[in-house]
């Protein structure tokens, strides 16, 4: 019996400090596309000193695009007194991947989009669905994490970009 409870103790001890080990602080290397196919780098977004906002979505997703006209208004306005990037980055695959461009052009989006086709930088960053929005401060460090989306979500996230600015 005591050796069960050493053994259950040091695998909860490794569960936990492997989380918190392999938890993603900052971008990962990873390359993906812009809607022209110009390749890109995740990692460069978080040395340009800027505070920048992803919010992954898909052309399928309802609460995704929700979320993102929500968030028109508000970053005129974030751009007006702070610093901030929000960087739209669609996971549809290869096969729906023509349906973004003729999306975004019927919205009022003044976003960077960009193309996680493969979804390597979804699986880079252990994220499990989209919408799901992630804050790097102005020196590359992965702030908040929010998974889902309903209506007043922005308001949360204007308060947590306007905290990080200070």
């Amino acid at each position: 019996m005591k050796y069960l409870f050493t053994f259950i103790a040091s695998l909860m001890l490794f569960v936990f400090s492997a989380n918190t080990t392999f938890a993603q602080d900052t971008l990962p290397d990873v390359t993906v596309t812009d809607l022209d196919g110009k390749k890109v780098s995740i990692a460069d977004f978080g040395k340009d000193g800027k505070i920048t906002v992803f919010s992954f979505w898909a052309t399928w997703c309802s609460p995704c695009k929700k979320e993102l006209n929500n968030l028109v208004d508000l970053y005129d306005e974030w751009r007006d007194e702070i610093d901030v990037e929000i960087v739209a980055v669609s996971i549809d695959d290869q096969r729906n991947v023509s349906k973004i461009k003729p999306y975004i052009n019927g919205q009022n989006w003044d976003y960077t989009v960009l193309l996680d086709t493969n979804q390597e930088l979804m699986r880079a960053l252990n994220i499990q669905n989209v919408p799901f929005t992630l804050v790097v401060d102005d020196k590359g460090e992965v702030v908040y994490k929010h998974s889902g989306y309903v209506e007043g979500d922005e308001y949360e996230l204007e308060d947590k970009v306007f905290e990080i600015a200070e």
